[in-house]
């Protein structure tokens, strides 16, 4: 699906979310599309290829935005929506054979994580977790792997894979390649570009971007995987209502200006948080002197809204921290248009390579000084 407007033209992506998924012109139509709160539909006969059939395989509400995200995404073929960010990371990973092997960031998102690991304690795959931004480590690994995960930047510490090489590494190793692109959005990276075979997403996240939907996502140009993961959709049940679809899609024509917005503050915030005493390391791919800096200014069309800041003091200094915020609030998700703020080892779940200090960011869209006061008034207090 190219980035084009109904006439042909080339659109760029800031325009591609305001425009794509819209119902056709025609007149007194309405320039939104409707939500249908249906479970059932007409039918006779034999069944056909592609009708609808029943509400657990499709809805006319998730077609706009399914066709949305895959041209924001590259794709060739509509995307899948699902009633949950791990219910697409579980789809993906039904693509390992039985016995086969998952190569596995181990700084990930801790639902993919935990998902990979109860499945490996099951006996139906194993994991090898690498470090993802050690390229050469990383392709040490992948002998005898049936699928790469790729999370650039990682959850939490924000490492930079270098996707592309990855990923031609990976298929000449006979393995399947899945992009988490929560963090930077199609509108920052598109993995399916870079050698991706599939993407998914937490469309509770960015995509959404109100913190009020719980949603995934998956993407491909691939039709045999795409059939594969409608099926496990449909068999497994993991899908969405109409309205938070509908939301979604809402949230989804403001996603370029939140982007703008967010990261633009998320650089101005990270080289001022460099600067303070109580911070100890600030993690953010757009300063120069970050280690995955030269990779993601090679592989994105930003640096993200998520920065990470490891406090002086460990953990009981962090936590005081999240607590003096007034205007950031303290809370486990991200993507939203409020900035939130979290010690990610609380979760028992956490990687104990996470430092025990180290304060997620998820920079929102509000004014840049009232973000950095509060900041400034918690971490020196």
């Amino acid at each position: 699906m190219s980035q084009t407007s109904p006439h042909g033209h080339a659109v760029s992506p800031d325009t591609l979310v305001v425009s794509a998924g819209r119902p056709p012109r025609e007149h007194d139509a309405p320039v939104n599309p409707p939500i249908v709160l249906s479970s059932t539909y007409f039918g006779t006969g034999t069944p056909v290829p592609g009708e609808r059939g029943y509400g657990r395989y499709s809805n006319p509400t998730w077609d706009p935005f399914e066709q949305a995200l895959a041209e924001l995404e590259g794709a060739e073929l509509p995307a899948l929506v699902f009633g949950s960010g791990l219910a697409s990371v579980m789809a993906a990973l039904s693509l390992v054979p039985a016995g086969g092997v998952v190569v596995m960031p181990r700084h990930s998102y801790q639902g993919s994580l935990l998902l990979a690991a109860e499945e490996a304690a099951n006996g139906r795959f194993s994991v090898r977790t690498v470090d993802i931004d050690q390229t050469g480590d990383v392709i040490a690994q992948l002998d005898g792997a049936s699928m790469l995960w790729v999370e650039s930047p990682t959850n939490p510490m924000l490492e930079v894979a270098d996707i592309a090489a990855l990923a031609e590494a990976a298929h000449a190793a006979g393995a399947l390649v899945v992009a988490d692109n929560t963090f930077s959005t199609p509108l920052v990276t598109r993995p399916l570009n870079l050698g991706a075979d599939v993407v998914v997403h937490s469309v509770t996240k960015y995509l959404a971007g109100h913190s009020d939907v719980v949603l995934g996502a998956a993407v491909t140009s691939d039709p045999e995987l795409r059939n594969r993961l409608l099926r496990y959709r449909s068999l497994h049940g993991a899908v969405a209502g109409p309205f938070e679809v509908w939301l979604a899609l809402r949230g989804l024509r403001t996603l370029a200006l939140r982007m703008e917005r967010s990261q633009a503050t998320a650089m101005n915030l990270a080289r001022r948080l460099q600067t303070l005493p109580q911070v100890e390391h600030v993690r953010y791919p757009g300063l120069p002197e970050d280690p995955g800096h030269a990779r993601a200014a090679a592989q994105m069309s930003g640096f993200g809204s998520i920065l990470c800041i490891e406090v002086a003091g460990g953990a009981a200094a962090a936590e005081k921290v999240a607590e003096a915020v007034e205007l950031w609030l303290p809370a486990t998700s991200l993507g939203g248009v409020e900035s939130l703020i979290e010690r990610r080892r609380r979760q028992p779940g956490e990687p104990h390579t996470v430092p025990e200090g180290l304060l997620r960011l998820s920079v929102g869209i509000e004014n840049v000084e009232d973000l950095w006061g509060d900041l400034e008034q918690a971490l020196t207090r």
